[in-house]
């Protein structure tokens, strides 16, 4: 099963949440978080800020893993996702072939033009809440089928390390 990250940043002052429309690759059009592959010999939290380096040419400062869940598509288990945020980076978020970034308020997030999960775990994310979860999609991955969410979930911070 593949192992992949989504950061999420955050202007709490102003309730807005960094959002990007992903140019290419699966979810291609739908606005998701930055990040991608875990590649061979990094972990989790490396992985993201190279991910939301290369897709919004913007730096994490101190990414809080907060979430993880387990993507099934058909019978397959697909992807781990390790899902950080952070209030803190450098650099303004720019346009690249990958992706393009958007400011959204809290209450303005877009999910019908997301996937069809980020409306039962993205909010717990952006109330400062961590949580898990499963789900399952169809083999093409266009109809969620099953989904769990478990909130207060404690045992995330050891998994971004390795």
């Amino acid at each position: 099963m593949q192992s992949a990250t989504l950061c999420y940043l955050l202007r709490p002052e102003r309730e807005e949440v960094l959002l990007i429309r992903k140019k290419r690759g699966l979810g291609e059009g739908k606005f998701v978080g930055p990040g991608g592959k875990v590649e061979d010999g990094e972990t989790p939290r490396e992985c993201v800020v190279r991910e939301v380096e290369e897709e919004i040419r913007v730096m994490p400062r101190d990414p809080e893993k907060v979430g993880e869940f387990r993507f099934v598509f058909g019978e397959e288990p697909r992807m781990f996702v390790h899902v950080f945020r952070t209030e803190e980076f450098a650099g303004e978020p720019e346009s690249t072939p990958e992706a393009d970034p958007a400011w959204f308020d809290y209450e303005s997030v877009p999910y019908d033009e997301m996937w069809e999960d980020d409306r039962h775990w993205l909010p717990h994310l952006l109330d400062g809440e961590t949580f898990a979860g499963e789900f399952v999609f169809d083999s093409d991955g266009d109809e969620l089928r099953e989904w769990t969410v478990e909130t207060g979930v404690r045992e995330l911070e050891a998994t971004a390390e390795r």
